[in-house]
């Protein structure tokens, strides 16, 4: 039953990381060349689209290696998964106290509301973006590196 947890949780982790990598490096590219107004169009739609999923993925990840900690503790890797966990917190913090909030008025904007700079705010958000996503791929290492 443990190792049935431990794949699955790494796999739920991986699979997150691998859209959290895919925004910073595929889609924002992606939004950012579109013309006009559509790319500022795109992210509003992919902050409310992504937004409404991603707290639910992020929290779901930290209580499965939450439940992998507890199972596992008396088993090699503990202090790996463990330590994955609290990546996993940081990152929970980060988006909380970053990320949301600039998310939650980029998913409101369209072409005659948004403020002088959006852009900027849309910048800011890509950076603290990038340094989650390196918090959580660091999370996904260790939980890799606990299952051998």
């Amino acid at each position: 039953m443990l190792n049935a947890l431990e794949v699955v949780t790494t796999v739920v982790v991986g699979v997150m990381v691998g859209v959290e990598f895919s925004v910073a490096f595929v889609m924002n590219r992606i939004l950012d060349a579109l013309p006009e107004d559509s790319g500022q169009l795109g992210h509003a739609h992919g902050g409310r689209m992504l937004g409404a999923v991603m707290p639910v993925w992020y929290i779901g990840s930290l209580v499965l290696v939450g439940i992998w900690a507890v199972a596992g503790r008396h088993h090699d890797g503990t202090g790996l998964v463990v330590t994955a966990g609290a990546l996993l917190i940081l990152s929970v913090v980060m988006s909380v106290l970053l990320l949301v909030p600039i998310n939650n008025r980029n998913k409101t904007w369209t072409p005659d509301n948004r403020p002088a700079d959006w852009k900027q705010q849309l910048n800011r958000w890509q950076r603290f973006h990038y340094l989650r996503v390196a918090v959580i791929i660091s999370a996904f290492a260790l939980l890799v590196a606990a299952l051998a």
